[in-house]
């Protein structure tokens, strides 16, 4: 038999163990169709291509999916590389498997420049499909799982990039969802390309005492075993070295080598119930010395994302430490599983309540909090409730709740309803009274103290909250219930970061300009910006950025107009093709919008020549254009060099000169020549936003011969301020040469 059909057979054997009343058929016609869509594919390793697919299809098996998840997992990259469409897909097996299929693609298919920003819009669009259907990011993380066990052939750039966001994205996520087993192979295979010496170190170590960690496994899990066995409780004990990232995590984080890490082992006692559970406890505890301080109970208190067990740290006979676990084979396979243990269209299910929407309400509370939130501030917010530990709080009549790390009593005081938290004086905790700013601990009980006179929130409340959910709430309250003050505050910082950038309010409140710049910053009146800055839905600098922007188009399009409108002054200008002579208007100097005096002439249009791009500051010369007025050249632009110029045009070369105070910054080029390396293009991103200018583009290619070229398209002021910008290009590692562009 084919080795590729074998492999098909194996997969379909593997999901009638669990779905005896698998549709075959279907897919195997999801097969036949991944097979011939991807025909003459070929992956890095020399493979076939549908190798991948079967591959991921495999973990979503093991994840005992429905088979949705499994035929989409089949199909999952046609969209993408082949030329299946959405429509053909669902024709043929159904819009369910369609949908799937199109939502990994969309995740797939998400590119940005910037690292933060790439990742973080990542984590978004992933937790968007997940609240449309869980099943895609399910997919999408045994895609990547895949990929990073094939990382191998991968470019050793590849290999980085892609460990980098598997480790701040996908890992983080799997845990998030409870998919420990996934997450620890995830943090190990990326850990093996971020630090491959440290993995290996860690390796070697492991495997050279891999003879005494046995004996070790071996002797404990036959001391726990019998005595469960005396006892009357039927189980399965397991023993296991930690992963290997946990154990590089302790070393890099406490500084301590392989001997020092003391809870190196884990055992895991999986039982039949509940109340066995809390037996082996006891008898655990019994048998051996426990750590204090290290006993956590997850059945009576589970995380957000279902985890259930007991765990307590304690010391063997030979004074070596370890952690156990107990739970029972259903929690084992939330453990392991996760949500996939709990997915509400799995066949076969007694239990219909298992994995509703309710046990994604984190996902959706995110999703909603983020509607009258800036970008940026989302974006933080990702960072603070999906990455940072929970701390678990109590009210008084003994609900817990989850809360960020850090989190405060106004935290705790709006997670219960805004009511209570809009009515807050004051709060005690543990039966202390205690600051607002005071940081919830684990197990701490808090209470809220509420009156019907009270104010509302007050505005220092948004610096001291740490969950989005909170500060949305506070910005709420303030956004209906003070919107005068809102406005005279919003105001005030307007006006203030206005006089900061040197633009009048009469400029922007002008009838031609105004409706032009409320569309910029999407706002109905100014009154409406004035109260989102007051409230704290935007910032004043911020919205006076876009309005400087605006008014900056708008006077390139007016001086546009302003051209074409003098289309005869300017034909006067310009010198017809078929014209020797240059006339010259009388009168005095005038400059154009550019911020140039061009000498004896006025009502002209003036260009920066590209080749030389010329700033504030350089000595320039102009070029009296067929059709599109003076082009400002350098002095030292070979394109403008005397030597070169035409006897018949001599008469076309003009006289100008910058006017003092002109535009806030001109486009310019530059070269960079260094030593190709890893992180340049990082670095020189960074010296440029040190210097605080803007950059246009940032291109980087690297030569044969061991070098790099970087080109760089910026804004300056002036002359003054690039040659900063140099210097401090010029102090980077490996820069051997930063010139601007000339004579292109």
């Amino acid at each position: 038999m084919d080795p590729i059909l074998e492999r098909y057979q194996a997969l379909e054997d593997k999901i009638k163990e669990y779905h005896p009343a698998l549709d075959a058929q279907r897919l195997f016609r999801a097969f036949t169709y991944a097979d011939n869509a991807h025909a003459g594919q070929l992956r890095k390793d020399g493979s076939p291509y549908i190798t991948h697919p079967l591959a991921v299809a495999e973990i979503v098996a093991e994840l005992e999916l429905d088979t949705d998840s499994i035929i989409a997992a089949l199909l999952h990259d046609c969209i993408e590389d082949t030329g299946a469409t959405h429509e053909e897909i669902a024709k043929l097996f159904g819009p369910t498997v369609a949908d799937l299929v199109e939502g990994v693609t969309k995740l797939t298919r998400v590119q940005y420049t910037s690292k933060e920003e790439e990742q973080m819009e990542n984590l978004r669009k992933m937790l968007m499909a997940m609240a449309k259907d869980i099943r895609v990011i399910l997919i999408k993380i045994c895609d990547r799982l895949h990929n990073m066990r094939t990382m191998e052939y991968q470019s050793p750039a590849k290999q980085r990039e892609k460990s980098l966001e598997t480790m701040e994205i996908y890992a983080p996520i799997a845990h998030r969802l409870g998919m420990q087993k996934l997450k620890w192979e995830l943090e190990d295979l990326s850990l093996r390309y971020l630090d491959p010496v440290g993995y290996k170190e860690i390796e070697d170590e492991l495997a050279a005492r891999s003879s005494a960690h046995e004996e070790f496994l071996a002797a404990v899990q036959q001391r726990i075993t019998q005595r469960m066995w005396e006892e009357g409780i039927r189980c399965k004990v397991y023993g296991r070295v930690k992963h290997t990232y946990s154990i590089y995590r302790k070393m890099f984080a406490q500084n301590k080598t392989l001997d020092e890490i003391f809870d190196l082992y884990a055992f895991r006692v999986i039982v039949d119930d509940i109340p066995e559970c809390y037996n082996v406890l006891g008898c655990i505890h019994d048998m051996f010395k426990p750590v204090l301080g290290r006993f956590k109970d997850y059945i009576g208190t589970p995380k957000p994302n279902m985890y259930q067990s007991l765990h307590t740290t304690v010391i063997g006979r030979e004074g070596v430490p370890f952690e156990v676990q107990i739970r029972t084979w259903a929690m084992h396979q939330t453990a392991e599983y996760g949500v996939a243990a709990h997915w509400k269209y799995k066949q076969g299910l007694a239990n219909k309540q298992l994995g509703t929407e309710h046990d994604f309400e984190w996902v959706r509370k995110l999703l909603e909090s983020q509607q009258d939130t800036d970008p940026d501030e989302f974006v933080r917010t990702l960072k603070v409730d999906m990455f940072a530990d929970e701390v678990f709080v109590f009210t008084p009549n003994g609900d817990v709740k989850s809360l960020p790390a850090g989190a405060t009593p106004i935290d705790f005081a709006y997670s219960v309803h805004s009511a209570v938290g809009n009515r807050m004086v004051g709060a005690k905790v543990n039966g202390r009274m205690v600051p607002y700013d005071h940081q919830l601990s684990n197990g701490d009980i808090v209470e809220v103290l509420t009156s019907k006179t009270a104010k509302g929130p007050s505005r220092d409340w948004l610096k001291i909250a740490k969950s989005n959910e909170a500060r949305n709430k506070i910005r709420q309250w303030f956004k209906k219930e003070k919107r005068e003050e809102n406005i005279a505050t919003g105001r005030a910082a307007f006006e203030s970061e206005l006089k900061h950038v040197g633009l009048k309010l009469e400029a922007i409140t002008a009838p031609e300009v105004l409706p032009s710049i409320l569309r910029k910053v999407r706002f109905g009146t100014l009154d409406e910006l004035y109260a989102s800055i007051g409230y704290g839905g935007t910032t004043a600098v911020k919205a006076v950025a876009r309005i400087r922007d605006e008014m900056l188009r708008l006077g390139r399009l007016q001086a546009e107009k302003a051209a074409a409108a003098s289309k005869t002054t300017a034909e006067s200008v310009i010198v017809p093709a078929s014209s020797q002579e240059v006339p010259v208007l009388k009168g005095s100097n005038k400059h154009s919008d550019s911020g140039i005096i061009v000498e004896g002439l006025g009502n002209c249009l003036v260009k920066f020549a590209k080749c030389c791009t010329p700033v504030p500051g350089d000595p320039v010369v102009g070029f009296i254009t067929r059709g599109y007025g003076v082009s400002v050249h350098r002095q030292d632009c070979p394109n403008a060099d005397p030597g070169k110029r035409k006897p018949e045009e001599a008469a076309r070369w003009v006289k100008v000169s910058w006017v003092e105070g002109s535009l806030p910054s001109y486009q310019t080029s530059l070269e960079l020549s260094a030593k190709d390396r890893d992180g340049l293009t990082l670095d020189v991103a960074m010296a440029l936003s040190t210097a605080k200018v803007k950059v246009s583009a940032l291109s980087a290619r690297s030569m044969p011969d061991g070098y790099a070229s970087v080109s760089v398209v910026l804004e300056v002021k002036d002359r003054e301020e690039l040659s900063s910008v140099i210097n401090k290009l010029n102090n980077i590692q490996g820069v051997y040469q930063v010139v601007r562009a000339s004579g292109k």
